[in-house]
C-alpha cells in the first residue's frame, strides 16, 4: 500500500511518500481501507517526538480515519466486513490501509460521509469533552475561544452556541473572524490588532468571561486569565503557539477560577462509556443539522506534508482532511 512515512523525527518536509507492506490486524483489531484522514495538531507533535505517545520509527502519522472494514481479527465481534466506520488509530492513518483496535472503532451513520467524519471526530470530540465534561458550560454563560478559526477552536465556537453560551471568538485576522461569525460567534476580537485584555473587559461590561477555551498557549494565556469572571474555568487544550506558558499562580487565587486540563485522548480510553455517549450526541447533532463541520482544505495522500505545514504556519482555516 501507499503511505506517508516518518523515518526520522522532524518537520513535515522530512516525511516521505512510498510503498509499504499492508498492516496485518491482530486478533482484537479491524483492518480498514482508509477513505479520509483528519489533519490534526497532534500529528505535527508526533513527527517531532513531542507528543505524549511515541510510536517507534518508522511510522505513519494520522490518528483520525474514516472508511470501510476490509478484514476482522479473530476475536472481533459487533462489526462486519464492508461496514462504514470511523476510528481513532492514534497513528497510521495517512495510508491506504490501517489496523485499529476494535474498541477504538465506531459505526458511521449513513448520513455522514467519510470526509465529514474525518473533519469532525477529533476536533468536535475534544471541544465537546472540554466544554461539557471539564468546564460544565451552562446556557447563558460567556465563552471565550482563543485560536477560534482553527480546528478545535471553530468546533468550540459552534458547540458553545449549541450549548446556549454567548461566544466570543478571538483570532488573528478579519478573514478568520468572519468564518467564526458564520459558525455562530456573537462577538469577535482580532488580537493581532486589538488589546485582548481591554476588549474582554469591554465586551463583558467588566464582568469577565466564565470559560476560556485555549488551544494556543503562549502570550495570550496570562492575559485571558486576567479577563476571567469569578469562579471561571480556564481550559488548557494545547499549545499551538509553540510555547507552554508560565502562569502566575496568584491569578487563579484572585479570580477564584479553575485551570482545567483537557486531554481527550486519555479520556476516550479511560472513560469509554462517557466518550461513546459524547460521540453519539455529536453525530446526532450533525444529522439534525445543529452542527456543520467547516469544510477546510482537502489534500491528496501525497500532499500530507503540506497539510501539516499549514498547521505549523498557522495558516489552516477550518479542518484539513487528506482524501485517499
Amino acid at each position: 500500500m501507499k503511505a506517508i512515512i516518518c523515518k526520522s523525527y522532524g518537520l513535515p518536509e522530512c516525511l516521505v511518500f512510498e510503498e509499504t507492506p499492508d498492516p496485518i490486524p491482530l486478533p482484537d483489531q479491524v483492518l480498514m481501507a482508509v477513505e479520509a484522514c483528519g489533519v490534526n495538531f497532534p500529528d505535527l507533535l508526533l513527527i517531532q517526538n513531542k507528543y505524549q505517545f511515541k510510536p517507534e520509527l518508522p511510522f505513519s502519522p494520522g490518528g483520525e480515519v474514516a472508511g470501510k472494514i476490509i478484514a476482522l481479527g479473530a476475536e472481533v465481534g459487533g462489526f462486519q466486513v464492508g461496514q462504514r466506520v470511523l476510528a481513532l488509530c492514534g497513528w497510521g492513518g495517512f495510508a491506504e490501509k490501517v489496523a485499529v483496535d476494535a474498541d477504538r472503532v465506531f459505526a458511521l451513520p449513513d448520513g455522514i460521509s467519510a470526509q465529514l467524519a474525518a473533519a469532525s471526530l477529533y476536533t468536535y470530540s475534544t471541544s465537546f469533552h472540554a466544554l461539557k465534561d471539564r468546564a460544565n458550560l451552562q446556557a447563558g454563560e460567556t465563552l471565550l475561544v482563543l485560536g477560534a478559526a482553527g480546528g478545535v477552536g471553530l468546533a468550540a465556537v459552534e458547540l458553545g452556541k449549541v450549548m446556549g453560551a454567548t461566544v466570543i471568538a478571538a483570532a488573528s485576522s478579519a478573514e478568520k473572524l468572519e468564518l467564526c461569525k458564520q459558525k455562530g460567534a456573537d462577538l469577535a476580537i482580532n488580537y493581532s490588532e486589538e488589546d485582548l485584555k481591554s476588549r474582554i473587559k469591554e465586551l463583558t461590561d467588566g464582568k469577565g468571561v466564565d470559560v476560556v477555551f485555549d488551544p494556543v498557549g503562549g502570550d495570550y494565556t496570562e492575559t485571558a486569565i486576567r479577563g476571567m469572571a469569578w469562579k471561571g474555568r480556564y481550559l488548557v487544550v494545547g499549545f499551538a503557539n509553540g510555547t507552554v506558558p508560565q502562569i502566575p499562580m496568584n491569578l487563579p487565587l484572585l479570580k477564584g477560577c479553575s485551570i482545567v486540563g483537557v486531554f481527550w485522548g486519555n479520556f476516550s480510553r479511560m472513560e469509554k462509556a462517557a466518550n461513546q455517549a459524547n460521540l453519539q450526541q455529536l453525530m446526532d447533532w450533525i444529522e439534525e443539522g445543529k452542527l456543520a463541520p467547516a469544510a477546510g482544505k482537502t489534500y491528496s495522500l501525497e500532499e500530507t506534508p503540506a497539510a501539516l505545514q499549514a498547521i505549523l504556519d498557522r495558516e489552516a482555516v477550518g479542518k484539513g482532511v487528506v482524501l485517499i
